[in-house]
């Protein structure tokens, strides 16, 4: 029987990419015919991505290839645009490259009759790159790295669009959105979709395209996104396929960078420590730092907090309250980078107060610990409402949170939010512990992610 080749086009982002070669290592693991190939765009320079993408180059995982794409000069854009459509023209520049590189790899397998080329897997905000597909009269799929909420209001935006093309305003009433059991208040969407700068207009144009699709992927698991998925399953739209969690477990391997760390960790008795991180953009101006400094001290709690400052700021010990360091010395300690993944394993780690990105909810959710809501950008309001609302699955601090404004969340609040996570009795503690042996679960043979994985197998390479 001939391999079969899939294409994958993902967006250039760490999270993105990382999510991306997990996926696609899953693919292979359940089916050995498949072989896949991975389009790489060049962004903006990012140190982690490089160092990433030349680690998949020197030593390739089994069954994956990595070409990489001639860099395009970037889009003219005023700098007054928002983030996303400036990710939206940037993919536009590349469909030539893209178009181009799938036209060889199809030339190439054609030739052949040991591969076929059976689709794209394309990245959410890669969607318009559906026509490339269509072109070579292959299928198409999006990889969701988000969850199937994200997936609901990507449904709902076309819906509404069509009936009101103006941008959302924060004094809109709440919204019946799909896969959501109750209606969401305006407040807790992404701030793309208030956008005037091209934002909405984005996010719009992205998701018109997820019904051309033949299928969606998304990093989620039925178990606690039941009501969701199943608001899918109508036969109104492409069959969805829920895969995850996806987790790049090779994240756990020790590194000497890790050391001091993870030491420290080693020394805190178990449960005790909350942990604060906010991702590669998860960095705060001084009024902040400070309060959630006192917020940190009064609790009387343990803590390891990931601290990274705004520009022009460059030393965040400067930030810091007087005679902070000395007072916490001992059951406190503050690092500008901590390994996520090596740190929610730890034993010693009670809570997470979290900026509420996908991956990292999936990886507090995997090793049992509850998050507080701390959201800062991108779809991560969202996240924080379906978690806290819908779910019952973490601390509300906050929902509504943006890293652009100038709000502070004061000490007292903190201090609130750390005492409820660290409550080891709590009900909602015990409801994360539970969901945490469900997703791991999930990914086993005979899981629904594992059985999700292999009907998606069957639609992508049928009996060929």
């Amino acid at each position: 029987m001939k391999k079969v080749e899939l294409i994958f086009v993902p967006t250039p982002g760490i999270g993105h990419l990382v999510s991306t070669v997990e996926f696609a290592k899953l693919l292979i693991d359940h089916n050995d015919r498949i072989r896949v190939t991975i389009l790489s765009m060049k962004w903006f320079p990012d140190a982690a991505l490089d160092a990433y993408t030349k680690s998949l180059t020197a030593l390739p995982p089994d069954g994956i290839q990595l070409i990489d794409l001639p860099r395009v000069d970037p889009p003219s854009l005023a700098p007054w645009k928002s983030a996303e459509s400036i990710i939206d023209s940037f993919i536009k520049c590349y469909i030539p490259p893209v178009r181009n590189a799938v036209r060889d790899i199809v030339s190439m397998k054609c030739s052949s009759d040991e591969t076929r080329v059976a689709g794209l897997v394309l990245d959410l905000f890669c969607s318009p790159m559906v026509d490339i597909a269509t072109d070579f009269d292959l299928p198409s799929y999006i990889f969701i790295t988000s969850n199937a909420a994200f997936l609901g209001l990507m449904f709902y935006l076309p819906t509404r669009h069509s009936l009101n093309s103006s941008e959302f305003q924060s004094s809109d009433p709440e919204h019946v959105i799909p896969g959501f059991v109750n209606p969401v208040p305006t407040y807790v969407l992404p701030s793309a979709v208030f956008s005037k700068d091209g934002g909405y207009a984005a996010y719009v144009k992205v998701a018109e395209r997820f019904r051309d699709a033949k299928g969606i992927i998304i990093n989620t698991f039925e178990e606690v996104e039941h009501y969701a998925l199943n608001c899918f399953s109508n036969g109104q739209n492409p069959p969805v396929y829920p895969v995850g969690p996806v987790i790049n477990l090779n994240g756990l391997s020790y590194s000497d960078s890790d050391d001091k760390v993870m030491k420290w960790l080693d020394d805190q008795p178990q449960s005790s420590v909350v942990f604060l991180c906010f991702g590669s953009m998860g960095s705060f101006k001084a009024p902040q730092v400070k309060q959630t400094a006192l917020g940190l001290e009064q609790s009387g709690f343990r803590f390891l907090w990931s601290l990274r400052v705004q520009p022009p700021q460059k030393d965040a010990s400067n930030m810091l309250p007087e005679g902070f360091l000395e007072r916490v010395q001992g059951r406190g300690m503050i690092c500008s980078w901590a390994p996520q993944l090596k740190v929610l394993a730890h034993k010693a780690i009670g809570g997470f107060i979290s900026h509420c990105g996908w991956n990292s909810i999936l990886e507090s959710l995997w090793f049992g610990v509850p998050i507080v809501t701390w959201p800062l950008y991108a779809e991560q309001q969202l996240n924080a409402y379906k978690m806290v609302k819908e779910l019952g699955l973490a601390v509300e601090m906050r929902l509504n949170y943006r890293k652009d404004s100038d709000e502070v969340v004061m000490a007292d609040e903190i201090e609130k939010a750390v005492g409820m996570v660290m409550d080891g009795g709590s009900e909602m503690r015990k409801k994360v512990k539970e969901m945490g042996e469900i997703a791991r679960k999930s990914v086993m043979e005979g899981g629904t992610s594992f059985n999700s994985i292999g009907k998606l197998i069957e639609n992508m390479i049928g009996n060929n």
